[in-house]
């Protein structure tokens, strides 16, 4: 069997940077600035904010409409006569002292998941074009969601799309309606929630609309609803939407943490191509982390244009590594997971976003796993069976990428387990943020070939091959 790995190294850049709000502490931080700004004469405040435009625009699209928006963050901290003394000229320059560049892959670009891109027009025959993701971790260890377009051929070569020039965070979709059902839904995970609570709210409504109807009731006040008004709030909070363009490029989006629950990293996305009954929705389950908790998310879209982040409940989420089956398995959904952070699990629920029971599906035996086993992103179907990436931890914290392969219509069954490492890492591959690691989150399956992007020891981002019927008849050699 051929393992071919390609001359393809995707590395941080230190050009990937996005703005963000600048927070002063103090009251009078943001008044102080401000007044310093004010007895400016025209030319002179004119001149410095040409000077800042040259120097970022061509870091950051819009950039005006960024120093306007942050202008209107401080807005309310300015008395009355401060605004109405403030050019408009005066109030963009006071936006950019409170605009900062945050640099998102400071640190590594690594963990890639790959799917093929929901446009599969003007190509040539035996060409696909996919989307890669990546895990972009900057400043503070903050880890987010970047993507990369390209097109692989039939003989594995990859092409790459034009690199982004700018990277775009997107924001929180504050208009975004839910319907009451939502939340009845997921409040009704937490015992004690007093869903009498949801009475105050209309059939349909904002976050903002909801949180207000709440906060002016008799209720907000009564101290024996002090626990479910805040599970209300938490799960408005990690239940979203993101605003998105059609006409921006994939490549410039940021995923970014927007989130309390993922205001540490967004980490690890696994993206699945899912298809039911005709139709296709794209899936990434990735960990949620506050720098104390880990919370299991799900990432939604139709096109990678919009995107709308749901929160995974019930007794079998926990942990990380949850990688969803392309489709449903005897009419339920399915899930590679893992409990306990030894074993591989797998689980079936009949609801996306819920999930209670699990069964063991894979237990470390061999001497490269005997740590701990993990997926590495959601199974590819073939004619003989479910094909599923794993990786094994073993001696000095060593990670490697192996294979099983499962039952089509039962993949709680192993049919075939590979004895030995598909990846691991080389002497140029050993070194990194993190030592001695090969890791994927998902793998793309082309004409006879698998393409498989994977981690170095969590510092870049590097690819390989393997034919498919190869790797198959391994499995039948083993058993």
């Amino acid at each position: 069997m051929k393992i071919t790995k390609k001359n393809i190294r995707l590395y941080a850049s230190p050009r990937a940077v996005i703005t963000q709000f600048l927070h002063l502490p103090g009251n009078d931080r943001v008044k102080n600035v401000v007044q310093k700004i004010e007895p400016m004469d025209d030319q002179t405040a004119l001149t410095c904010l040409e000077k800042i435009r040259k120097d970022f625009a061509g870091r950051h699209r819009n950039i005006d409409e960024i120093f306007q928006e942050n202008f209107e963050k401080i807005r309310m901290q300015l008395p009355q006569k401060d605004f109405n003394l403030l050019t408009p000229e005066k109030r963009l320059l006071a936006g950019a002292y409170f605009t900062k560049e945050y640099s998102i892959q400071a640190a590594a670009l690594f963990n890639p998941s790959i799917v093929l891109h929901p446009d599969q027009s003007r190509l040539h025959p035996g060409q696909q074009r996919f989307v890669l993701s990546l895990r972009a971790t900057g400043e503070s260890h903050i880890s987010s969601v970047v993507f990369k377009t390209g097109i692989v051929t039939k003989n594995t070569d990859i092409i790459f799309d034009k690199p982004a020039e700018v990277y775009n965070p997107l924001s929180k979709n504050t208009s975004a309606v839910f319907e009451k059902a939502f939340f009845e839904k997921r409040c009704s995970f937490f015992p004690g929630f007093k869903m009498e609570l949801l009475n105050l709210l209309p059939e349909k409504f904002t976050e903002a609309e909801a949180l207000q109807c709440i906060e002016v009731s008799d209720l907000f006040a009564n101290a024996s609803y002090a626990d479910s008004i805040q599970i209300f709030k938490t799960i408005c909070d990690s239940n979203y939407e993101l605003t998105s363009s059609a006409s921006m490029p994939l490549d410039e989006k940021v995923i970014f943490p927007i989130s309390k629950a993922e205001s540490m990293g967004i980490e690890d996305v696994r993206w699945v191509k899912f298809t039911e009954a005709n139709t296709t929705m794209y899936y990434g389950t990735y960990t949620a982390y506050n720098g104390h908790e880990i919370k299991s998310q799900l990432i939604t879209t139709e096109d990678f244009v919009s995107f709308k982040i749901r929160t995974l409940y019930g007794k079998a989420i926990s942990d990380k590594g949850m990688a969803l089956f392309p489709e449903k398995i005897n009419g339920r959904y399915a899930m590679i997971s893992r409990q306990g952070g030894e074993k591989i699990q797998i689980m079936f629920s009949d609801d996306l976003f819920a999930w209670n029971d699990f069964q063991t599906l894979m237990e470390p035996e061999f001497p490269w796993e005997l740590v701990q086993l993990g997926n590495c992103g959601s199974p590819v179907k073939t004619e003989k069976g479910w094909l599923l990436l794993t990786h094994g931890v073993g001696a000095m914290r060593t990670y490697v990428i192996s294979a099983i392969l499962l039952d089509l219509k039962n993949p709680s069954i192993i049919i075939g387990r590979l004895d030995r490492p598909l990846i691991e890492a080389d002497e140029h591959e050993r070194d990194g943020y993190v030592p001695n690691v090969v890791y994927t989150c998902g793998f793309l399956q082309n004409d006879t070939s698998l393409l498989i992007p994977y981690a170095v020891s969590d510092s870049a981002t590097a690819f390989a091959t393997v034919p498919i019927n190869a790797l198959l008849n391994e499995f039948n050699k083993n058993n």
